[in-house]
This record gives structure tokens, C-alpha cells and sequence, in this order.
């Protein structure tokens, strides 16, 4: 009895395992699609039904709706990316504010605002100050020239009285002059010694020197004295008038 072989036998059994496991892997593919919804999307899509028709598997299960058909367009045949579209423009970033003030710096230019509108109010009251010492100033400068007006007017008064004094007195001593030196001396013997200095003191010195010759001696000594006192006192002070002399 010749020994057959066996694989013809395990042919037929093999098939039909491998047919079983295709069907129930179909059966497992279809119920996926019908939970998804993508049997309908094939059936409603031209370009699923151009995949089924060239072959493309369907979408595994569990992952949702199949992803959306390529652009036409942007292949070209080669398998090309399609060409990116042109960026939006951005707008221009705006400007940074002002950092934040912390509050110590807040206080300091709290701080420095008082100060300046110290310093403004102090300003504005030294300017008032000024206008009012300029004011003052000015009105003294009037009153200073009216007592330089005042002064000059006075000096000019007690000039013209000297002057007139003068006269006065140049005539006495003309009189006296012309006399003879015993009358005169007689006479001088008797006037008071202030009266007596202002002739003597006016007269010309050879005049004044007959004259005081013929005059008692005790007399003729104390005008020598008061006449050099008035002298003395005249050189000391020049401006000053003709002092009145001490004495009898």
C-alpha cells in the first residue's frame, strides 16, 4: 500500500480558514463604517468612490470621520506639496506704555510737585516784595531829591544873607576906616567884643593895627585874643560861618 501525500488534504482546509477569517474581517470592517458614519460618506463622496474604485482601503476603526479629499489643484502629478498660501499681514505691535510707579516713586514726585509749588509761591512773593521795595525806592529817590532841591535852596538863602550881612558890615567898616585912629580907638574902647571882631576883622590891617594902637591896652589885648580864636576857628573849619566870640 503506497503512502499519498498529505498536503493536498490540508490545501482545502487552509482555504477555507483563510476565506472564515476574510469574512469576519469584512463583516468587523462594514460594522465600523456603519458606527462612524463613513459608509455614508463613501456612498455620498465622489472622490471616496474614485478611492474605492482605485483600491484605497477604508479608514481604520476608531478614528473618527476619514480626513478630507486632497485639493486637485495644488498636486501635480509628482506628489508636491500644494503651495503655501500667502501669510495674513500682522499688524505693526503697538507701542510699550509707561512702566508702572511703584509708590515710593509716587511719593518722592508727590514730594518734588510740593516743593516746586513752594519755591513757585516763594518766588511769586520775593517778586512782590521787589516791586514794593522798587516802589519804595523810587519814592525815596523823589523825597532825596527833594531835600537836595531843599538843601541847595537853603544854602542859597544863607548865602544871600551872608552876602547882605557882608555888605552891611563892609559898610561900617568904611565908616570907621575913614576915620582917625584916636575917634575910632575911642569908640572901640566902648562896643562889645563881638561887634568889635566883625569891624576889626573886615577893616585892612593897617588900619585895624593905628586904630587897636590907640586903644587902652587891656582892651586891644582881648581882641587880639577873640581875633586869633576866630581866625584859628575859621581855618579849622572853612565852611562853617563866622563863629560869634566869647567875651566882653
Amino acid at each position: 500500500m503506497s503512502l499519498m501525500p498529505r498536503t493536498p488534504r490540508l490545501l482545502p482546509a487552509t482555504i477555507g480558514v483563510i476565506g472564515a477569517l476574510l469574512a469576519v474581517k469584512t463583516t468587523t470592517l462594514v460594522r465600523g463604517a456603519l458606527d462612524n458614519g463613513a459608509l455614508t460618506f463613501l456612498l455620498t463622496s465622489p472622490a471616496a468612490a474614485s478611492e474605492k474604485a482605485h483600491g484605497t482601503p477604508p479608514p481604520p476603526k476608531g478614528h473618527g470621520a476619514p480626513p478630507p479629499p486632497k485639493p486637485s489643484g495644488g498636486d501635480n502629478g509628482h506628489g508636491a506639496p500644494p503651495a503655501a498660501a500667502p501669510a495674513a499681514a500682522t499688524p505693526p505691535p503697538e507701542p510699550p506704555g509707561p512702566p508702572p510707579i511703584s509708590e515710593a516713586e509716587r511719593a518722592v514726585l508727590l514730594e518734588l510737585r510740593q516743593r516746586r509749588q513752594e519755591l513757585e509761591s516763594r518766588e511769586s512773593a520775593m517778586a512782590g516784595r521787589e516791586s514794593v521795595l522798587s516802589a519804595a525806592e523810587q519814592k525815596l529817590g523823589g523825597r532825596a531829591d527833594e531835600l537836595k532841591a531843599l538843601q541847595k535852596r537853603l544854602e542859597g538863602l544863607e548865602a544871600e544873607r551872608r552876602k547882605q550881612e557882608d555888605a552891611g558890615w563892609q559898610g561900617l567898616v568904611k565908616l570907621y576906616e575913614t576915620m582917625k585912629p584916636r575917634e575910632a580907638a575911642t569908640i572901640f574902647n566902648e562896643l562889645a567884643m563881638p561887634t568889635l571882631l566883625e569891624v576889626i576883622d573886615r577893616m585892612k590891617e593897617a588900619k585895624a593895627a593905628s586904630i587897636m594902637a590907640a586903644m587902652t591896652p587891656d582892651k586891644a589885648r582881648d581882641v587880639t585874643t577873640q581875633l586869633a580864636k576866630l581866625r584859628m576857628a575859621r581855618v579849622a573849619s572853612p565852611s562853617a560861618s563866622r563863629p560869634t566870640p566869647t567875651g566882653g
